[in-house]
């Protein structure tokens, strides 16, 4: 089995409700969450917008190889609502996000896959959520 950390972050539509739809697919599809941060309501990162974000981190014990929880999470995107993803830094509005942050101790530099997630350090919103759930 692998560990990995998982920051959750969504800002239209119920946002609450969205993030525990998307913690029950990564439980069904992913593997057991074994820590789950506190919710946090943020502004917006990156862009504008009058839509607070409420994000979270989780760590789940999975044994999807990294591409295959990409994919996986990616669906879990799509099943939840998400159209299209951020592309050169242009980001928007989202239904739901769910990005990999840590895997194990891997380090990946590939063009669809950055492990661990290159601007975690520089984002508040990932960074306080994680810090309460690191062992």
């Amino acid at each position: 089995m692998h560990t990995v950390y998982l920051s959750l972050g969504a800002n239209i539509g119920n946002r609450k409700r969205t993030i525990r739809e998307a913690i029950e697919k990564i439980e069904e599809m992913v593997g057991v969450v074994v820590r789950q941060s506190t919710l946090y309501e943020t502004k917006p990162w990156g862009f504008e917008s009058p839509n607070d974000f409420i994000n979270a981190c989780i760590c789940v014990e999975t044994g999807l190889l990294p591409h295959q929880l990409l994919l996986t999470t990616q669906n879990i995107e799509k099943e939840l609502g998400r159209i299209g993803k951020s592309v050169n830094q242009e980001y928007h509005d989202r239904v739901i996000d769910i990005d990999i942050l840590l895997y194990d101790d891997l380090s990946i530099d590939e063009p669809d896959l950055k492990i661990p997630h290159p601007l975690m350090n520089e984002r508040d919103f990932v960074m306080k959520p994680l810090q309460e759930i690191l062992k």
